[in-house]
């Protein structure tokens, strides 16, 4: 295990003393807090600039734990959490009365998941009870995927209010969790990941709505808040633009005539690129999973590089590249801002 025990024994005392630690899933770093304690919760939203209406996901040590953080738990959720725990999906259910406002963003949901990385798990068994952590970055940027990035990302807040990052190297998986809310009788995916409406539905043997589904009847029902589902997130501080494989070098053409430092992330076989001092070119997996894990680090590399322009082509419009294409939309929204 990367981290050693001292350091993980260490880490849960600062997290039941009411201090901020930064762990490693297998989603992405995780900014941890005690999720019963208010004040500890509240310098999480500090250290972030995270909106006091935007919920927390819950992580626990085992599914043993669900009970202490929500109530009536249809038997749909047990069977997920059988199925998939310890692994990258967070389950939307009714709060336990005992639950912080800030955990929940004021609603009666809480959001729930058992991570599936050693470190993390070693942290859960030693604090004994429910972490709140949200990625380990300031809000709406790109995620973090090793402890460097955290260290790079938080700046400052390292100093002020976090106290301790375990390094447990680069995250498996690379975006966040699936979100599926078990509160309405059809479940829902509220935010895409790595575990598909496919394989959830395999599991339940029952209907599930997918993301756009749940978007399409936000009109009619309420639809609770989840982590990374605004409009702009994941979002790298160049311009980040999306176009289709066939008209990328048009893209990289105009960009070039403006003077601009371009980043490109392309699959292997799209139109060769004339070789260029202004710009930089790096190779799209045609894998899901291994285009998952890259995302971030990337988008980081490119911002790192002083670009003026990040363009991607578009991945597959289809289920399997569903969370991948999500991540990219927000992205490309709240890019930009430096």
């Amino acid at each position: 295990m990367p981290s050693a025990m001292n350091d993980i024994a260490r880490a849960a005392q600062l997290l039941h003393a009411g201090e901020l630690v930064a762990f490693p899933t297998e989603t992405v770093y995780g900014l941890g807090a005690d999720a019963h304690n208010p004040i500890a919760l509240e310098k999480i939203f500090a250290a972030k600039g995270r909106p006091a209406d935007h919920p927390l996901i819950v992580h626990l040590p085992d599914a043993s734990h669900l009970g202490d953080w929500a109530i009536d738990i249809p038997a749909a959720a047990h069977t997920l959490a059988a199925a998939c725990w310890p692994g990258p999906l967070t389950l939307i259910l009714k709060r336990h009365p005992s639950v912080p406002d800030l955990v929940t963003g004021g609603q009666n949901t809480v959001g729930v998941r058992v991570p599936n990385h050693p470190v993390a798990l070693a942290l859960l068994r030693e604090f004994g009870s429910g972490i709140a952590a949200p990625s380990a970055n300031k809000f709406g940027r790109i995620s973090p995927t090793t402890a460097a990035h955290v260290k790079e990302e938080l700046g400052e807040s390292l100093e002020t209010s976090v106290a301790m990052i375990l390094d447990g190297g680069a995250c498996a998986v690379g975006i966040e969790s699936t979100i599926v809310d078990m509160t309405s009788a059809t479940p829902r995916i509220l935010r895409p990941g790595a575990i598909s409406a496919n394989t959830l539905r395999q599991l339940l043997h029952a209907p599930v709505h997918d993301s756009h589904a749940a978007q399409q009847t936000d009109n009619a029902m309420h639809i609770p808040r989840v982590s990374g589902s605004l409009a702009a997130h994941y979002a790298p501080r160049t311009s980040l633009q999306l176009c289709a494989v066939e008209s990328l070098p048009a893209a990289i053409a105009a960009a070039l005539q403006q003077g601009q430092r371009v980043a490109v992330l392309a699959p292997e076989l799209s139109p060769p690129l004339l070789a260029n001092q202004h710009v930089i070119r790096r190779i799209a997996s045609a894998d899901f999973s291994q285009f998952a894990h890259d995302l971030y680090a990337t988008l980081r590399e490119f911002d790192a590089a002083d670009c003026d322009l990040i363009l991607v082509t578009t991945p597959p419009d289809n289920e399997a590249w569903r969370a991948v294409n999500d991540r990219l939309h927000r992205a490309a929204t709240g890019s930009g801002n430096k």
